[in-house]
Parts: C-alpha cells; sequence; structure tokens
C-alpha cells in the first residue's frame, strides 16, 4: 500500500522539451505527486512527462491565472499541499529538502509558504539590481490558496498566515534573447491593459507599504511607479536598479537583463498605454 504524499506539484507546460527535464529532476527528492497540466504541446512534452511518471492533464490556455485556478479548482489531489511551478523554473536541493520537511508536520498556523527566486539569465545569477531575494507564494494548503486574477504577473493569494522558506528556487527566464523579447512584447500589452483598467476580483494582492515582501512590491508598483509620468519611469527605474542598487555588478547579462526587463519593457508598457489612451479617445 503506497503512502499518501503530503504536497502535489502542479507543472503547466506548453512545447517544454527544452525545459522540463531539468524541473523534473530537481523535483526527484521532493515526497509529492506530480501533476502535468498542459495545453497543447506539439514537441516531446509530454512524452517526458511521461516517462516522469506524471499525471498529465490537458487543457486549452487562456491566460497563467485562468490555468492556474483551472488547475487548482479540477485536478483529483490526494494532497493537502499545492506546490506550483512552471516548466522552466527548479527546486535546488535545499530547498527540497526544507519542504519535505516542513509537511512532515506543518505548522497548523500557516497556510502558505513564500519562496524565495533565484533568476537565471544567459546562465547567469542575477544577484543585485534589487532582483534577489524576491519572493513568491507558491506553496500552500489546496483549499486556502488562489492565483490572482490579473493579465500579467500573477501571484497567488492564501487566505491567513504565510510563512517564509529559506531554500532558493531557480526561475532559467532567457533560454535565447529572441524567445525573451517576444514573449516581452506580449506581456507589455496584458500589462498596459492591466494598468489602465486594473481588476477589481476577490483574489488580489494587497497594496501594502508594510506587509510582506510580494505586497510591499505591489505597493511600489501602484502606488508609486504607476504615478510617475510615461516615458520617464522606465529610464528612473532603471537607473535605480542598475545604479543605486549595484545591477552593474551582475556584468554584461546583468547590463543585459537590467535593461531589458528594467527599462525597454517598461518603455514598451507605456508605448502601449498611449496607442491604447490614443484609440479610446478616437472611439
Amino acid at each position: 500500500m503506497s503512502i499518501t504524499p503530503p504536497v502535489s506539484a502542479v507543472i503547466l507546460t506548453w512545447n517544454e522539451e527544452v525545459n522540463l527535464p531539468q524541473c523534473l529532476e530537481s523535483l526527484s527528492g521532493l515526497h509529492c505527486d506530480l501533476f502535468i497540466v498542459d495545453s497543447g504541446s506539439t514537441d516531446r512534452t509530454l512524452e517526458i512527462a511521461r516517462a516522469s511518471g506524471a499525471s498529465i492533464v490537458e487543457h486549452p490556455f487562456e491566460n497563467y491565472a485562468a490555468q492556474r485556478n483551472w488547475a487548482q479548482q479540477s485536478l483529483a489531489f490526494r494532497t493537502g499541499w499545492i506546490l506550483h511551478l512552471d516548466a522552466d523554473e527548479r527546486l535546488t536541493p535545499a530547498l527540497v529538502s526544507e519542504i519535505n520537511r516542513k509537511m512532515k508536520e506543518p505548522d497548523i498556523e500557516v497556510n502558505g509558504f513564500l519562496l524565495r527566486k533565484r533568476t537565471i539569465f544567459m546562465g547567469r545569477w542575477i544577484r543585485h539590481g534589487g532582483h534577489y531575494p524576491s519572493y513568491h507564494l507558491r506553496l500552500f494548503r489546496k483549499d486556502k490558496g488562489a492565483c490572482e486574477d490579473r493579465l500579467y504577473d500573477q501571484h497567488f493569494v492564501v487566505d491567513g498566515p504565510v510563512a517564509t522558506l529559506t531554500g532558493d528556487y531557480l526561475d532559467v527566464v532567457a533560454s535565447n534573447i529572441n524567445s525573451w523579447t517576444l514573449r516581452h512584447a506580449r506581456w507589455a500589452r496584458l500589462e498596459a491593459r492591466e494598468m489602465m483598467a486594473p481588476s477589481i476580483a476577490v483574489h488580489r494582492v494587497k497594496s501594502d507599504p508594510l506587509g510582506n515582501p510580494i505586497e510591499r512590491k505591489r505597493w511600489l508598483r501602484e502606488g508609486v511607479y504607476a504615478r510617475a509620468p510615461l516615458f520617464v519611469r522606465p529610464f528612473l527605474y532603471w537607473l535605480y536598479r542598475y545604479v543605486l542598487r549595484l545591477g552593474f555588478l551582475d556584468g554584461k547579462e546583468g547590463l543585459i537583463f537590467h535593461f531589458l526587463q528594467g527599462c525597454w519593457y517598461r518603455f514598451l508598457i507605456d508605448c502601449e498605454i498611449l496607442e491604447q489612451r490614443r484609440r479610446q479617445t478616437s472611439n
């Protein structure tokens, strides 16, 4: 008779034959049930998933929030805790050990855990520019959490107290610059729509300067950055990251990352906002 593990890991995929093997390998020491939620892969993703013994479910992709919440509500979980990952993310051995240890006897007063993210860009760990440590709520009791209804940069929201784990997980954000820029061009349109007409859904991260790291970051975005002038704020933010927060110490990879992610991408969002405003006034 098999023993039910304490946690279920859910991985979203779409044509992830390059990333998925390392993600699965990083989970090999975790005591968990494994679920792959695929949105129509045409490469070897499903073949790799089957070889791992994962339970595979296919579901059309609408957006990340909808896909994560569909998985949360529809999969046949045996466990009380859920861990959400993307295929380009990996757990470090230290984090695997920490989760196994915490799940043996979970604190009854804790409903979720913040995980510390380590961004890997062009093979380099981005340590500076305010980018590390960065925290994301990915592990929580299955009946206490949901993904916020946001078009881009969604976070999970948990009802009740959360704690912070000390181990890192890796987010490999760029296998090549072309795919990275194409994705961010698409996300810029979504972020512009979100900034112009934010959702009023129930599941939303609070904007709180005194809250947890995610809530403080949301306050900086909505309470400070969003109020700065269009086309000026991307350059100010890049200077803040690259100079004041020592992003230049991340080398040439850091120069590329902090400029593209901290300035170019946000400049593109402002272009989308201006274009959307003009369309609205012309209608």
